[in-house]
């Protein structure tokens, strides 16, 4: 499962607005962009990583402006980490992630007075990235926000965004392009005002039920936290293994 994960990330991220590939390195970074969580590199398993590379690598990314920044699933490169540290990187996080199947996955009530929807529309598609910035205490709701969910939809990703009776975005969440009949769940944000009534599985539940009904297989994600862990858990997630992040100040 480790290499497959992994295999699906190299090609996420080969499907980048911009791709820099240097040796065992696919990187993928965002124009509009420095966040970090949008710009990084990951190993191709299997691949003979040295020295040289990582310094190539680095290279490229100051570059481009950007925080030279891993993310990859530790067994797929297990000699990676030493050398990223020889060269200075500094351990942001270790995570287990998680993966659903078909056979695992519970479906989870919508709570009374919200409705779920794939926005089609701009505005929609700004309303939800609204009200998830707002529940990760971000502003999400620019252009390039917008155009990166439309990129996601139009590449065959889901987002699912919870909108009131009255038309107020509660919440949302998505699932990435699908890769190797898997995809990632992420981006899973309820408001404060909504939260601590089941949307947060709700959504979750909903968005993995669409992709395996477009025939995907593997839905995949990492929790931020106790309680994040705890919904996750409810709609059929299990533990499966382990991520790296890293990056160079």
């Amino acid at each position: 499962m480790d290499l497959r994960i992994q295999r699906s990330v190299v090609s996420h991220l080969r499907n980048r607005p911009q791709v820099v590939e240097i040796g065992p390195f696919v990187a993928g970074l965002d124009p509009d962009t420095t966040s970090p969580y949008l710009n990084y590199a990951s190993p191709v398993p299997g691949a003979p990583i040295t020295e040289a590379d990582v310094t190539a690598l680095i290279g490229a990314f100051r570059s481009a402006g950007r925080k030279p920044r891993f993310e990859y699933v530790c067994s797929s490169a297990p000699e990676l980490e030493e050398l990223l540290l020889a060269a200075g990187f500094t351990i942001e996080a270790r995570h287990q992630y998680l993966i659903c199947t078909p056979a695992s996955l519970t479906a989870c009530p919508v709570p009374e007075g919200l409705r779920l929807v794939e926005p089609g529309t701009d505005p929609d598609r700004a309303a939800m990235a609204a009200a998830v910035g707002e529940a990760f205490g971000e502003d999400w709701a620019t252009d390039a926000d917008v155009a990166r969910i439309r990129r996601g939809q139009d590449r065959g990703g889901i987002a699912l965004a919870a909108f009131t009776d009255g038309g107020e975005c509660a919440g949302g969440g998505q699932a990435g392009p699908p890769q190797d009949r898997l995809s990632e769940v992420g981006g899973i944000g309820v408001r404060e005002p909504f939260r601590k009534r089941g949307l947060a599985a709700a959504i979750t539940a909903e968005v993995v039920h669409r992709m395996f009904a477009r025939g995907l297989e593997i839905a995949w994600l990492e929790a931020g936290g106790d309680d994040s862990w705890r919904v996750y858990e409810r709609v059929g997630f299990v533990p499966a293994g382990h991520r790296l992040y890293i990056s160079l100040g």
